[in-house]
């Protein structure tokens, strides 16, 4: 079968994956479109462009936060006020409703997750850019991973060792823990972390693969093979999906953030 495909398919398709020749099939994306060549390499380590992207991402939050607050002043100016503007954000959005003023103490760490998620989501919609940093899901694990230390550290420190572990399981009648036990141990070990960090992922993973369908198709039917109005359709398309990409990934680095905080305020009742 996929010999009669190749051989039903023009040879100028396949050159540079062309499909501008009369006759070429829609390029569909895939998995493809998140795979990247090595810019350079070192030794059997290939550095990405996604690993620029979140590293552009890192500099870009130290950046602008050093640049707002170096050199406060009780009158603010316009950096210093997005600055002051942004940080309340997230402390009044994201940790006082869970934490309340206790969580003060998280905010520097929070204001950064939260932007630093922002930012990488947002390079999908950035001219060169053009990609969602958080769609690799192995930029996204550190993250959870970062997030059940400092979750599991306060729940050790605020109840001891064995106490921490104890507090998971609610009180109930002994034929009712054989099974509750087993499920509050997997709740807290795989089910918390594995859905925190497969939400961001996948939704920023699917609005890429649809963003990049729509992109492709606008071009494709360009061709004198279809009529505009299907072009113009597609292109529709791909500014309504630009605009949800735009509520998404916002709304992901928001839910990811405050499910952290619900999670370290869960940590730290443990020791009430």
């Amino acid at each position: 079968m996929t010999g009669v495909l190749a051989a039903a398919t023009p040879a100028n398709c396949t050159v540079n994956n062309s499909h501008l020749h009369n006759g070429c099939g829609y390029p569909a994306p895939g998995l493809n479109n998140f795979e990247f060549k090595p810019l350079f390499t070192i030794g059997s380590w290939g550095f990405t462009k996604p690993e620029l992207l979140a590293i552009i991402a890192g500099l870009a939050v130290i950046g602008f936060f050093w640049a707002a607050f170096r050199k406060p002043k009780m009158i603010p100016g316009r950096t210093q006020s997005l600055g002051e503007l942004a940080i309340l954000a997230v402390r009044d959005q994201v940790i006082r409703p869970a934490l309340g003023k206790k969580g003060d103490s998280y905010l520097p760490y929070m204001v950064s997750l939260f932007f630093f998620i922002l930012i990488c989501n947002y390079m999908e919609l950035i001219p060169v850019f053009q990609f969602p940093v958080m769609s690799r899901i192995g930029f996204v694990w550190p993250l959870v991973l970062i997030m059940y230390v400092l979750y599991w550290y306060l729940g050790f420190k605020a109840k001891g060792f064995v106490g921490y572990f104890k507090s998971w399981i609610p009180e109930a009648p002994w034929p009712i823990l054989i099974i509750l036990v087993p499920v509050e141990i997997l709740k807290y070990v795989v089910v918390q972390p594995f859905t925190l960090g497969v939400r961001l992922f996948a939704n920023m993973f699917a609005g890429h693969l649809l963003l990049t369908i729509f992109m492709l198709a606008t071009w494709y039917m360009t061709t004198l093979s279809y009529t505009l109005i299907f072009a113009a359709g597609s292109l529709f398309m791909v500014f309504f999906v630009f605009l949800l990409e735009l509520l998404v990934g916002v709304l992901q680095a928001f839910i990811f953030t405050t499910l952290i905080s619900t999670y370290i305020a869960d940590s730290l009742e443990f020791g009430h």
